[in-house]
């Protein structure tokens, strides 16, 4: 079954009052957070369609309603905020959310949404029709309860299984993401088989749909405006995390929401890869490598890499060819890129690295994108496990393809990463940044 639309008890009437381009209310004191007026403007001046946010709302139900049916579940409770936001496109401090789980969402296989938020804000599900309850309950974490989180846990469960009865009578075939102890015991005791959320919710996830992709495009943009702002700030002389908060404070401006990572270094903090933005001050004729991680407009997370040079002089031979070398990695990976690709391809077709860059790769090829880094990684032909990833690629998937190129025990790394989206036919790039100039050696 699929849900068409919600009639009953509209909670926003979408013929009173103006509306911004993406459907939402044209507000000053709305709660729903979303695009400020800057993105808005810029990218009506690049010629991007923003979504429609209930159509992309529906597309998103009908997909996890779809997903229960297949593997012949009554309902998936989600804790994860990324998978709370797909369901019900609601936020409720979700950073502080990921380590105190205090929000869940219900979904039933006929498609009734159910969000158990702080019992203080239930409003701010309001503006979203597909919410058809709002309770509270969920925080069966130690902080929240201390030594009665037992008890916490048996009355979310209690009430749970009477939402239960109502929508699906006996069924209690229930897929969860990720949650407590307690509460997965409580849900056991009370007569829950409990089965994997986590696959629903990934595969679910993958296929984004036409108005996904439009906030997609949006939020690219909204970030590589955030990038240009921090490129054009950056000098030798200021702290790695003086020029990182540049692109912390511009995604702010245009209704971002967080930077999930540190992932900023300059010279010989880019070998090895992973050291975190700190107080390092940049010097003259270094490079400055890092990776967005950015969750931005829409919740959609844009997840490109660049690496620049800093300086008056000019990037060694070795920066060039590795700069060059990386850059024929993304390319020539792009070009796998096509609907009905064996993910097992991408791993050991397409290029691959010289063994004195073998040791500094990258934790994948390639990623999957939309709200965060998702499902499927592709890992590089040293890490591949047989079987743990025997999917194909399909129409709507959004791939991050990676390059981290480093010479064992070198004294730099070179990081890029582009998002790209497989079409019917093949293979688009949604990044738009460009290269750096000097480091392809013009």
């Amino acid at each position: 079954m699929s849900i068409q639309h919600v009639r009953d008890n509209r909670k926003i009437d979408p013929s009173q009052g103006a509306r911004r381009p993406d459907g939402s209310p044209d507000d000053n004191n709305r709660i729903e957070i979303g695009p400020t007026p800057l993105a808005f403007e810029e990218w009506a001046a690049a010629g991007l369609t923003p979504p429609n946010l209930d159509a992309m709302r529906l597309y998103r139900l009908n997909r996890i309603i779809a997903g229960l049916a297949a593997r012949d579940l009554d309902a998936v409770l989600l804790f994860d905020p990324l998978n709370i936001r797909y369901a019900s496109d609601t936020t409720n401090m979700q950073i502080w959310n990921t380590h105190n789980p205090f929000r869940a969402c219900l979904v039933t296989a006929d498609g009734y949404m159910v969000v158990y938020d702080y019992k203080n804000s239930p409003f701010l599900c309001d503006f979203n029709p597909l919410v058809r309850e709002v309770r509270s309950g969920a925080s069966m974490f130690y902080f929240a309860n201390g030594d009665r989180t037992g008890d916490a846990a048996r009355h979310f469960v209690s009430d749970l299984d009477e939402l239960m009865s109502a929508r699906v009578g006996k069924g209690r075939r229930i897929a969860v993401d990720k949650i407590m102890v307690h509460g997965y015991q409580a849900l056991v005791a009370g007569g829950f088989t409990v089965v994997e959320g986590e696959e629903l919710m990934e595969h679910t996830r993958a296929i984004k749909g036409p108005d996904e992709i439009l906030a997609m495009r949006c939020a690219m943009h909204a970030c590589e405006q955030s990038v240009a702002v921090m490129e054009r700030e950056a000098k030798p002389g200021m702290t790695e995390d003086a020029i990182w908060a540049h692109l912390h404070a511009e995604n702010i401006r245009r209704g971002g929401e967080w930077i999930e990572t540190r992932l900023l270094a300059s010279g010989p903090r880019t070998y090895p890869w992973f050291q975190e933005c700190g107080p390092r001050v940049v010097q003259n004729n270094e490079i400055l490598a890092f990776d967005t991680d950015l969750v931005g407009v829409y919740g959609m997370c844009s997840d490109i890499s660049r690496t620049w040079f800093l300086g008056d002089g000019k990037p060694s031979q070795e920066m060039i060819d590795d700069y060059r070398l990386g850059i024929d990695h993304i390319e020539e990976n792009t070009a796998l890129v096509a609907p009905g690709v064996h993910l097992r391809d991408l791993t050991f077709k397409g290029h691959q690295l010289p063994d004195s860059y073998v040791g500094g790769r990258y934790s994948c090829r390639f990623h999957g994108v939309g709200l965060c880094d998702e499902w499927p990684l592709v890992a590089y032909p040293q890490d591949f496990v047989e079987g743990a990833f025997d999917y194909t690629l399909q129409p709507g998937m959004m791939l991050c393809v990676e390059a981290l190129i480093g010479r064992d025990g070198g004294p730099f790394s070179i990081k890029l990463e582009n998002q790209l989206l497989v079409t019917e036919d093949g293979v688009e790039n949604l990044t738009h940044y460009p290269w750096d100039d000097r480091l392809m050696g013009r």
